[in-house]
């Protein structure tokens, strides 16, 4: 797992490979993310959107952006957190991905961004 803590917002990611549904030998490398988003600070913060850089192993870029996560924008307390699980579908095994999150402050209505911090995206049998 991996975090990063923006404004005193933290973002954690953990990455699975979903052997179920990839097909390596079509070059179809599917993974799962798992991110939670923890407001450790004093104000109430509204997710607005997203913006991911997907990398893959030849150094091929793609920009994902979008209105809140997996169809919400959630809103996250002091001192609570959201968690939700999205996936990813690479033409090779091994890539990374990172980016940010818009926030808003609920209370004066400041935006900032939220940097999701980069992680890893590899199938288990590169690591052997």
């Amino acid at each position: 797992m991996v975090s990063l803590s923006t404004k005193g917002v933290k973002v954690s990611v953990e990455t699975f490979y979903q052997s179920d549904i990839s097909q390596p030998v079509n070059n179809e490398y599917m993974f799962a993310y798992r991110i939670t988003i923890e407001n450790q600070s004093s104000n109430t913060v509204k997710l607005l959107k997203r913006k991911w850089i997907i990398v893959d192993a030849y150094g091929k870029e793609r920009v994902i952006e979008g209105e809140g996560v997996i169809g919400k924008q959630p809103i996250i307390e002091s001192e609570s957190s959201h968690q939700y699980v999205s996936g990813c579908h690479l033409k090779t095994d091994i890539g990374k991905m990172f980016g940010f999150y818009t926030m808003e402050r609920i209370i004066d209505g400041e935006v900032f961004d939220v940097k999701i911090p980069a992680f890893q995206m590899v199938a288990p049998f590169k690591l052997n």
